[in-house]
């Protein structure tokens, strides 16, 4: 079989199953396998396909047939311009994220030597990629799930960044240590809407995902313990979700002994990112 012929199976397998990008996620798989570039495939498209190959690319596109989200299969995903390992220990970083390090960054940028924390850190797709982009900036990273962590460790070794990884629930991990930023992409997701999830949503944990019955859970939490965890003039930024922007930015008011909040929209104009900087 010939690459261009595998690609247009492959397309037409992934169309067949619901498959929302079906000819881009032949092509990353191919790209994969055969160690080709875009381009590589497109001016080599007649290039026969060897038998161990094509075993290999068949079983890959069976399992995205069956709704697993392509970096799971590829155990690889971008952000911020960085390669993460990702598997099913941890969510699949999302463009909409880097919303959330890109206003952290520029927080970042105003204190330098910044002791700064990454709440439910998952891979660490946050607080590598603003210790990556900011690296005198002290980063802790924090999650509920052990099995997380050892996602974010190898992705730390992987990108060669020096960050403190600690388990724990919430600030639990971090004793009573204060910081100049904390930032967070919490579960969000209002408990009953988990079932109507996306089918490749579906497939990742969700401990990671289940906000609690409207989906504000974890941000009570955060909103109440952060004053005990942050430095005067210090700031929290959060990723919410649709919807929720307004409900979270009240609680920070509510919590926090602010100077200034503020909400930030995505390259898609939803609300994603709510911030608050306490007074000095």
């Amino acid at each position: 079989m010939h690459i261009t012929d595998w690609l247009r199976h492959a397309k037409a397998v992934l169309v067949e199953t619901g498959c929302p990008d079906p000819e881009i996620d032949a092509r990353w798989m191919a790209e994969d396998v055969l160690g080709m570039t875009q381009f590589d495939l497109k001016f080599e498209g007649d290039r026969e396909v060897t038998p161990v190959q094509l075993d290999r690319l068949n079983a890959m596109l069976a399992r995205r047939a069956a709704g697993e989200p392509v970096q799971y299969i590829l155990e690889e995903a971008d952000f911020m311009g960085l390669k993460f390992h990702v598997d099913k220990r941890v969510l699949i970083p999302r463009q909409d994220t880097e919303t959330l390090v890109e206003h952290a960054l520029i927080a970042l940028s105003r204190i330098g030597e910044a002791e700064a924390l990454d709440l439910c850190t998952g891979s660490g797709c946050v607080g590598l990629s603003l210790k990556s982009l900011a690296p005198l900036a002290n980063m802790t990273l924090t999650d509920v799930s052990r099995e997380a962590l050892e996602v974010a460790r190898l992705n730390a070794a992987k990108l060669g960044l020096d960050v403190d990884i600690r388990h724990g629930d919430l600030f639990r991990a971090v004793g009573r240590q204060r910081f100049d930023l904390i930032v967070s992409n919490p579960p969000y997701i209002p408990h009953p809407d988990l079932a109507d999830l996306q089918r490749e949503v579906q497939h990742e944990p969700m401990l990671a995902l289940d906000g609690g019955r409207d989906g504000l859970d974890v941000y009570r939490r955060i909103a109440q313990e952060a004053p005990r965890h942050l430095n005067p003039g210090g700031a929290v930024y959060l990723e919410v979700g649709i919807g929720e922007a307004e409900a979270v930015q009240a609680l920070l008011k509510i919590n926090i002994n602010c100077a200034e909040t503020g909400i930030v929209k995505d390259l898609n104009g939803i609300e994603r990112v709510v911030w608050a900087k306490a007074k000095e």
